[in-house]
């Protein structure tokens, strides 16, 4: 972790007070419950995975699409935890499979189920087929599963968000926003809790993570340099899960605290950082094609070609944000954590409306992306999404 934090540029992890300070409550809450976990081999997931797998819970399933991912999760267990008393078990399922239900059906019996489960990519709402499986994994699979939890009498489901969620601008981020409204809804027939976060650094599929395959692949460093955002480290996006999963009330929602020790970074700052940290110089090109072709020279010369940029895609962000004017916070609970305190206030009308059109839509076989961003802006009179026609997949 230490590694990390220096290339985000910070020199301390952001919840060790709070971790402390709970841990004790953490470990017999833990020990005495059964855990379902949704999504457990992506970044997010696996960090989770670790901090409960550590506290010896009485019964561990994690579930996850990737089966190569999940073998990867054991051995890592195995290799840094060992083994625990408890009923751990790994299950290489889709969760809107028939095969998901059936395993439900069979067991289902878990204190907790958290769903981190999601398309996190802006990259993913560039065409209308990729969008509709962003709105079946972020929407329609947690009222799924959420409907599954209730009917097996689960004590608390946990959701991660995003900091997307709020104000949103991309169709990620709204697809959070009205699966929260979904929470909302659901929130009288079970306890849930959530939590927004920053961008996970060096997390699967992350500009970051791709800074590791391109030294390796020896290919050059691109990177927008307008555009500040706020990081933490996979095993803290771990904690902020677990915490709010443990020791949220119903409606919750947790984020870190801005503070000095959370502060924005550009992605051109962090490659910096990361090609020193890897003994490297950042030479700065002009275009792709010379950042390409000097890739095959200069890191024999302590060097490494970078191409800084502006941001111009879709769906980009100018900012980052936890929460909104209008959302009750309480700042006190956590030393650095934040909690948005909800009312369970929804319109369900809409909702009913949403799983309609959507339906109609999948029966059908056929729609378009301006089809849904209608309906993102039916259920989010404000949702400024932004329409640039150019999408991450057309750059380096």
């Amino acid at each position: 972790m230490t590694e990390i934090l220096s290339l985000i540029g910070r020199d301390k992890p952001l919840f060790s007070e709070d971790i402390a300070k709970y841990d004790s409550a953490l470990c017999d809450i833990i020990s005495k419950s059964r855990f379902l976990i949704l999504g457990a081999a992506g970044s997010i997931g696996q960090a989770v995975t670790k901090e409960i797998f550590k506290r010896n819970p009485q019964k561990l399933h994690v579930v996850d699409i990737s089966e190569n991912n999940m073998v990867e999760l054991v051995r890592d267990l195995r290799s840094s935890h060992g083994y625990i008393s408890g009923d751990f078990q790994t299950f290489a399922l889709d969760i809107g499979s028939v095969e998901y239900d059936a395993f439900i059906a069979a067991d289902g019996s878990f204190d907790y189920v958290l769903n981190l489960s999601a398309l996190k990519h802006v990259r993913s709402e560039k065409d209308p087929f990729t969008l509709m499986r962003m709105i079946n994994v972020n929407i329609v699979n947690t009222e799924k599963t959420l409907a599954q939890s209730i009917a097996k009498g689960v004590k608390k489901y946990f959701c991660v968000s995003t900091d997307k969620a709020t104000n949103p601008v991309n169709m990620m981020g709204a697809s959070k926003r009205i699966m929260e409204m979904f929470l909302m809804r659901r929130s009288k027939e079970i306890n849930i809790s959530t939590a927004r976060f920053a961008n996970v650094a060096f997390s699967d599929g992350s500009l970051l993570y791709g800074f590791n395959q391109r030294i390796q692949k020896r290919q050059p460093i691109v990177a927008p340099h307008d555009i500040k955002r706020y990081f933490v480290t996979p095993g803290e996006s771990g904690e902020l899960c677990l915490l709010s999963c443990i020791f949220g009330e119903n409606r919750d929602i947790f984020f870190p605290k801005l503070s000095e020790e959370l502060h924005l970074i550009t992605f051109a700052d962090i490659a910096v950082k990361y090609l020193e940290h890897a003994g490297y110089k950042p030479y700065l090109c002009a275009s792709e094609d010379e950042a390409r072709e000097l890739a095959k020279t200069l890191p024999e010369q302590g060097k490494w070609p970078c191409l800084f940029t502006v941001s111009d895609t879709t769906g980009e962000k100018d900012f980052e944000e936890f929460f909104t004017d209008n959302e009750i916070l309480d700042m006190v609970r956590f030393d650095n954590v934040g909690v948005i305190k909800n009312e369970p206030e929804y319109h369900g009308a809409l909702l009913e409306m949403f799983e309609r059109e959507i339906d109609s839509m999948k029966q059908s076989k056929s729609w378009s992306k301006p089809q849904l961003v209608a309906l993102f802006q039916s259920m989010l009179p404000d949702f400024g999404h932004k329409e640039t026609g150019k999408y991450l997949d057309s750059k380096m």
